[in-house]
């Protein structure tokens, strides 16, 4: 009952306009409503995706004396893409995690992959997060650091022919490493 009344009153404040009370608390409401509880109108007018994005991912650990040993690229798109393909009830979590996760990452930094506030930082764990238990979950293995890539192509034209190469890329994006909690067994 206490947590629903402070959510309540944390969503409220969150949405309300800006007043003394929302000024002074907003690090702490944005904590609360920020990733898993923010507020858009997308669901009331959608903006479709303009291009595919395709997220790899590929960790690496520390071995004996300096040496590093890193994996091989995976395609983290590719294992959602399957699960909802292949899924009668896909949930809305298998569809846009990822997705959402990386678009919250670049309207919070930009191009320049640093984090300039709070939420930047925020957002870059939360992915690094995602990336990290997925590749845990698929290698295995144990791992300290984690690197994303992220391809960009334009979604091809409706009536294009089938089985007609893929557009180029419009941007392949390689974020620096991560270092994460140890991951794996």
């Amino acid at each position: 009952m206490a947590t629903t009344l402070v959510h309540v009153v944390m969503v409220f404040l969150h949405v309300a306009p800006a007043n003394t009370i929302s000024k002074r608390y907003s690090p702490l409401i944005n904590a609360w409503v920020y990733p898993f509880f923010e507020q858009n109108w997308r669901l009331f007018a959608p903006d479709p995706e303009s291009v595919n994005r395709q997220i790899l991912a590929r960790t690496a650990r520390s071995g004996t004396g300096k040496s590093v040993h890193v994996s091989s690229w995976f395609d983290l798109t590719a294992v959602d893409n399957s699960a909802v393909e292949h899924d009668p009830f896909p949930s809305h979590t298998a569809q846009n995690l990822l997705r959402r996760s990386w678009t919250s990452y670049v309207d919070s930094h930009g191009g320049d992959d640093r984090a300039h506030t709070e939420r930047a930082s925020m957002m870059q764990k939360y992915l690094s997060n995602i990336a990290a238990d997925r590749m845990a979950a698929h290698n295995g293995g144990t791992f300290d650091f984690i690197q994303l890539r992220v391809v960009t192509r334009p979604i091809a034209a409706p009536g294009s022919p089938v089985g007609s190469r893929p557009p180029a890329p419009t941007e392949n994006r390689l974020l620096p490493w991560w270092k994460v909690t140890p991951h794996g067994n």
